[in-house]
């Protein structure tokens, strides 16, 4: 990928007004597969805006952030506090997720994104994350929402920006290969800032990342979808997982 910026041309802007990155943090174990049911226990969302879109000039406007109390397995292991660095003490008085969704509803109205009647969208936005692992794989998200009962918000959109694949283009044997510092390395900003596996931390550095793409002209449109609606072998009857299956 060359490290000088191409020319931002009308015709290579995206349509979208706001970006929504998100790195969550999930309950873990050492060795499990990709279909292990993990809950999200840390949310950080940060808001990415045009401060000059002629010129493909992207800010943080502002991010969200919360941990969050799992309801399946509340006892976290070792490995995932040494992994995340997410202690027990923060899980147990965190918000439950059906909380955390209805106050980054909030704060999706409170910057002009979502209506404050019914959340319908004010605005063109776009989900976006390193890889397809965080909320929009099935073995992150969906868990917390089938363990707390609830449906997907109609605010998650099934069409996203995998930023990894964007940056990677056509090249996909490098998508599980170059991680977030390696991408900073490769168009040459500063290595990451903070701690790896920390989701506000990882979610900020991605936003590094998608605004360095933005100045260099690179279209910022989804590169993928996932099915809200496939079910995993995990999935129990009313809202339950079903450990017998894992």
């Amino acid at each position: 990928m060359s490290s000088s910026p191409s020319t931002v041309t009308q015709s290579t802007l995206p349509s979208y007004d706001f970006f929504l990155v998100v790195d969550v943090e999930a309950t873990c174990q050492e060795g499990a597969g990709m279909d292990y049911p993990n809950e999200i226990i840390e949310w950080p969302v940060c808001l990415l805006g045009w401060r000059d879109k002629a010129n493909g000039t992207l800010d943080i406007i502002s991010g969200f952030r919360t941990f969050v109390k799992p309801t399946w397995r509340p006892e976290l292991g070792e490995f995932c506090t040494r992994l995340t660095g997410i202690t027990q003490g923060q899980t147990d008085n965190a918000l439950s997720f059906p909380e955390v969704m209805k106050f980054m509803a909030e704060f999706l109205v409170t910057h002009g994104v979502l209506d404050g009647l019914d959340h319908r969208p004010l605005v063109r936005f776009c989900w976006c994350s390193d890889g397809p692992w965080d909320i929009f794989h099935s073995h992150t998200y969906f868990p917390s929402c089938v363990s707390s009962k609830i449906k997907v918000p109609p605010w998650i959109s099934n069409r996203f920006i995998d930023v990894r694949a964007l940056f990677c283009g056509r090249d996909r044997k490098k998508h599980r290969t170059i991680d977030i510092n390696k991408q900073l390395q490769v168009i040459q900003l500063e290595p990451f800032i903070g701690r790896p596996h920390s989701g506000i931390d990882d979610a900020r550095n991605i936003c590094r990342v998608l605004i360095e793409l933005a100045r260099r002209g690179r279209p910022l449109l989804p590169t993928t979808t996932v099915n809200v609606r496939k079910r995993w072998k995990w999935m129990g009857k009313a809202g339950k997982i079903s450990e017998a299956e894992l």
